[in-house]
């Protein structure tokens, strides 16, 4: 009676150990089958391969971005708003401290704006700030086009933050003029960030077309998580 105890106990105790294992590998499974983990990161690591060898980088969610912008005429705030809508991302207007009046912008008459684009020292005031900037991973940065340039209070925006591990993606607009050297005269203001080569836009530009223009950059940010998508996983992070 005793060995038959014991043979019974040992049965029990192997079938045991043999579910432990199986749901350890289930379990362990799960964490690359494309399913998303608790904090929004397919597969949970990393540092897993995924394909080929290769590794993911993490998804900067809408919580990460920024579109600060500074407009006059409403025209480079459609844009902003666009970009918005297309990555919800949060929005912040520039605003000067002492607002510009329809003569200030007047070209060639020795106005306020003629006069900041053509002093190298201008800061013109900005009124507020941008809460919890450290957050922000990446940054739309707007401006129309004044004299070829972006406009010295955009030039107060960038020395006014540390933009170290951001990047920065600068958009203009502008009745004729390309965006020219008004985006690469800015690097210089923000040093330690990564700079996207930026893109212009006219008044009157659809949101289909800045859509389309978000997707040239490639960027590495899902606009959001909530609605994630895992079927189509790798399309939704724009991975390559």
């Amino acid at each position: 009676m005793k060995k038959l105890l014991a043979v019974l106990l040992i049965v029990i105790m192997a079938l045991f150990g043999l579910s432990a294992c199986t749901n350890g590998n289930a379990n362990g499974n799960n964490g690359n089958n494309g399913e998303t983990s608790g904090n929004g990161i397919v597969g949970g690591n990393w540092n897993e391969s995924v394909e080929n060898g290769t590794t993911n980088p993490p998804v900067t969610t809408a919580s990460d971005i920024l579109i600060a912008y500074f407009s006059c005429t409403d025209t480079t705030e459609a844009i902003a708003k666009h970009i918005e809508a297309e990555t919800k991302g949060a929005l912040h207007e520039i605003i000067p401290e002492v607002p510009y009046t329809a003569d200030d912008l007047k070209y060639y008459t020795n106005g306020r704006a003629d006069k900041e684009q053509a002093d190298s020292t201008a800061r013109p005031a900005i009124s507020g700030s941008v809460n919890d900037m450290e957050k922000y991973d990446f940054v739309f940065l707007g401006y129309p086009i004044w004299h070829g340039q972006a406009p010295k209070i955009i030039y107060t925006f960038l020395e006014s933050y540390d933009f170290s591990g951001k990047t920065v993606i600068p958009f203009c607009t502008s009745h004729s003029s390309g965006i020219g050297s008004s985006d690469t005269n800015l690097y210089s203001l923000a040093s330690n960030a990564e700079w996207v080569s930026g893109g212009r836009f006219a008044s009157g530009t659809s949101q289909k077309t800045v859509a389309e223009w978000i997707d040239s950059l490639d960027l590495k940010f899902t606009p959001d998580v909530s609605s994630f998508d895992l079927a189509n996983a790798k399309t939704a992070m724009r991975l390559p």
